[in-house]
Order: C-alpha cells, then sequence, then structure tokens
C-alpha cells in the first residue's frame, strides 16, 4: 500500500471520529450572561449556532420546542426589569398560553441561556454543568 494511501485512510477515520457536536446558544447578544457563555464556548473550541432572538425573532414554534423540556415558570425570567415593567395584572393573569404571546413580544422575557447541547437541554448559567458536557462531548 502506498504511504498516501495509508494517510488517508488514517486521515478518514480521525475525521470520523470527531463528529461535530450541534450546539445552538438562544439569548440577545448583549446580555452578559450569553458573554460569559459565549467565551467559555469559545476557550474550549466548541463551535455553536447563536440565536439571537432580536435578531432572528422569537416565534410560539420556538417557544412550544422550549415547554418540551421546560415549563413556563422555568422560561420567564421574574427578576429582570422586562418582567417588572409588565402591568400588575398582566403578571398575576399569566399561564402556559399566555407566556408564550409574552416572550414572543418581549424576548427579554426568557430566562437565558437557553442551550440545546446535542440533545440536552441546559436553562440558566451553571458552569460546573456546561464544563462536564463540554468534556463528555
Amino acid at each position: 500500500m502506498h504511504s498516501w494511501m495509508k494517510s488517508a485512510q488514517n486521515l478518514k477515520t480521525d475525521y470520523q471520529d470527531k463528529t461535530p457536536v450541534m450546539v445552538t446558544l438562544y439569548g440577545i447578544s448583549n446580555c452578559d450572561t450569553i458573554k460569559k457563555v459565549k467565551k467559555l464556548f469559545d476557550q474550549h473550541g466548541l463551535e455553536y449556532e447563536f440565536h439571537d432572538y432580536r435578531k432572528s425573532g422569537c416565534s410560539p414554534q420556538l417557544i412550544k420546542t422550549f415547554y418540551q423540556h421546560f415549563t413556563y415558570t422555568e422560561l420567564v425570567n421574574t427578576r429582570g426589569t422586562t418582567w417588572r415593567k409588565l402591568p400588575e395584572e398582566q403578571r398575576n393573569k399569566i399561564d402556559a398560553a399566555a407566556a408564550i404571546q409574552l416572550m414572543c413580544e418581549n424576548p427579554a422575557l426568557i430566562k437565558r441561556p437557553v442551550i440545546n447541547f446535542a440533545g440536552h437541554w441546559v436553562l440558566g448559567y451553571d458552569q460546573a454543568q456546561l464544563n462536564s458536557l463540554i468534556k463528555q462531548h
């Protein structure tokens, strides 16, 4: 066997062993927490797609996808200024359906980050959990 053929076979094997991990980070680009996650991913050389709610939108279908992994009470960030600016009556009457509409209209209401890490969904920033997921992949 020619040496170049052996090298090509090794290259093929190396490539097959390193399948890319599909990671999608959802959030708002100017959010400090999102910046921390991006920095962490970049430090580990992890490729990811960033879905910026303000640029790419936040559809009801996207929120429903989130609902497959989290409850609306987990997703709605009740600690932020966007929540506090809502009328009290609106905050008191929130349910799963109302939350979809509110999060679509005000994506800053969604707790950040939301991460789809190769099928493992993460809500909120937990560096130890993220490091563990990065090491597994």
